[in-house]
């Protein structure tokens, strides 16, 4: 049973579409939901969309995963303490046809997530990430952002968030507040007990009154908003680098769906 305290914007996350075409062959493959918020025990299903005109080869496998500071994933073999029931593990997809795999979830702890992987027979993985999620989510007492900096040298920005407690946390979208505007970066998962560290690059030169002054981050019932601090110095940089331009939907897909 989902959560119905998903708000549109983590529908529309939940609903992107995966979508990978290569010249070669102008095959295309569509994977959807890219990721499901549930409660736990969890009953779901996700879609297998064959867009091209060659029949696919599908092989199902299960990993945990963990995420870096930086928003790297490291991938491992499910944990015993997640219990899944795939109707299916191998299936063909008949060119122009959709295929349906349903699922059973559940874990003794609360919040767990892992993903669904498949190696197409273009040997491809796109993931379809699954988190059971208890009812509580994080607290806004619980988020911290322990470095809010601007450069402009790298006319960037430099965020350090961290999540204190116990419980998952998905911030919605991020914010770059200027005095007359306002920047959209996508939003990204705060794992309990970790810290999100990212780049936010400017789309414009840092000059004048052009200047960011706060950062403000969007959650499903609150928000936070912290002052940006200015630094001199060049920042170092850090492998999660997000585009002014980017959705939240393509930074998670280009992340494995986190």
């Amino acid at each position: 049973m989902k959560r119905n305290s998903l708000r549109t914007p983590c529908r529309l996350l939940a609903s992107a579409l995966c979508v990978l075409t290569l010249s070669a062959g102008a095959i295309a493959q569509t994977v959807r939901p890219l990721i499901n918020e549930l409660s736990n025990p969890a009953k779901g299903r996700v879609e297998y969309v064959n867009d091209s005109f060659t029949p696919l080869n599908v092989v199902l496998e299960a990993k945990s995963f963990s995420v870096s500071e930086a928003g790297e994933i490291t991938y491992r073999p499910l944990d015993p303490s997640i219990h899944l029931k795939l109707s299916t593990t191998s299936f063909r997809v008949q060119p122009q046809q959709t295929y349906y795999v349903f699922y059973e979830a559940s874990s003794p702890q609360s919040p767990s997530w892992f993903v669904i992987a498949q190696g197409m027979n273009v040997r491809l993985e796109l993931p379809h990430t699954v988190y059971l999620l208890p009812k509580q989510s994080v607290d806004k007492s619980e988020v911290r952002v322990a470095r809010a900096e601007l450069s402009p040298s790298d006319n960037k920005v430099l965020l350090e968030v961290e999540n204190t407690g116990n419980n998952f946390g998905r911030i919605l979208e991020t914010q770059l507040v200027y005095s007359r505007k306002k920047q959209e970066a996508p939003g990204f998962p705060i794992f309990p007990h970790s810290k999100r560290i990212l780049e936010v690059p400017l789309e414009e030169k840092v000059e004048g009154e052009n200047v960011p002054v706060s950062v403000m981050l969007q959650f499903q019932n609150f928000k936070v908003e912290e002052k940006l601090r200015r630094n001199s110095s060049p920042v170092t940089a850090v492998s999660s680098v997000v585009s002014s331009s980017s959705t939240t939907e393509s930074t998670e897909l280009h992340r494995g769906n986190p």
